[in-house]
């Protein structure tokens, strides 16, 4: 069956798709509707492979992408998803801004993880504090699917990681990592380390280098965590019973990465045993 198409920007089934780049109106309208929004051909891709498709309550295609997005649109409509094109004026209109990649889909959130229980059946994890810039969250989650990453956990105060931006940059990879927020922190590293983890923190002013730890870890379960751009890790954090902080090595005159970067280097250096 073909897209319904859709000529006016104030039809109601696009209600899920309005003033996408106001994070202040989306973020009420998502929590009060229990939606997520993913965008990009290759998001929406990501979200047919996903668990997270049967979940999938519209998709919006721009009528220049229904044939590169086909084979993503049957698949959704086999679930009974429905899915709408429009023409580009239409899309704008609705999105508040030109929808370049045009391809737009609305997702139930699901419930939140436990952090505990994901940990539990990991071997190797990433643990965020503090980052609230949604594209370096995106790009952690991308960084963590690229190493092998079984776990993410969050802190109270790190953004939210289904949110548009965010599944963005990450290319999908948000719909294929579990992730949980965990809200007694920094205790949770305190019990990972409890309960077995290797829990290696980056911090520039750590004595310890990270080359200097064999890969995966003395316990074969390695917990990498990183904090916000700028201040990094807290002092609370990085003093956790069980942590090890460790830097990575530079160049002079430069004393810090790109979160994401940073979090990239460690698990390359952690996980290469694992990965070919």
């Amino acid at each position: 069956m073909p897209p319904t198409r859709i000529e006016d920007p104030e039809d109601p089934r696009l209600d899920d798709y309005r003033a996408l780049t106001d994070p202040a109106l989306r973020k009420r309208y998502e929590a009060q509707r229990g939606v997520f929004i993913v965008e990009s051909p290759l998001a929406v891709e990501a979200l047919v492979a996903s668990p997270h498709a049967p979940a999938t309550r519209s998709l919006l295609v721009g009528e220049r992408r229904l044939e590169r997005m086909a084979p993503a649109v049957d698949a959704l409509e086999a679930l009974g998803v429905a899915v709408y094109t429009a023409p580009a004026a239409v899309l704008e209109a609705t999105a508040g801004f030109a929808l370049h990649r045009g391809v737009v889909a609305s997702v139930t959130r699901p419930a939140p993880a436990d952090p505990g229980a994901l940990l539990a059946g990991a071997r190797c994890a990433l643990a965020v504090e503090g980052v609230n810039d949604h594209e370096n969250l995106g790009g952690l989650f991308r960084t963590a699917a690229a190493f092998g990453v079984e776990a993410v956990v969050l802190d109270p105060t790190c953004a939210d990681p289904w949110y548009r931006r965010s599944v963005r940059v990450s290319m999908g990879h948000v719909l294929g990592v579990p992730h949980a927020r965990a809200e007694r922190w920094p205790g949770l590293l305190a019990d990972a380390a409890t309960a077995g983890w290797d829990v290696v923190a980056l911090t520039p002013g750590a004595p310890a280098l990270l080359h200097e730890l064999p890969p995966a870890g003395p316990s074969g379960r390695t917990l990498v965590v990183v904090g916000a751009e700028g201040p990094g890790l807290t002092a609370e954090a990085l003093a956790a019973d069980g942590v090890r902080p460790v830097r990575i090595a530079m160049a002079p005159g430069v004393d810090s990465l790109n979160v994401t970067t940073a979090a990239g280097v460690a698990l390359a250096h952690l996980r290469s045993p694992t990965l070919t």
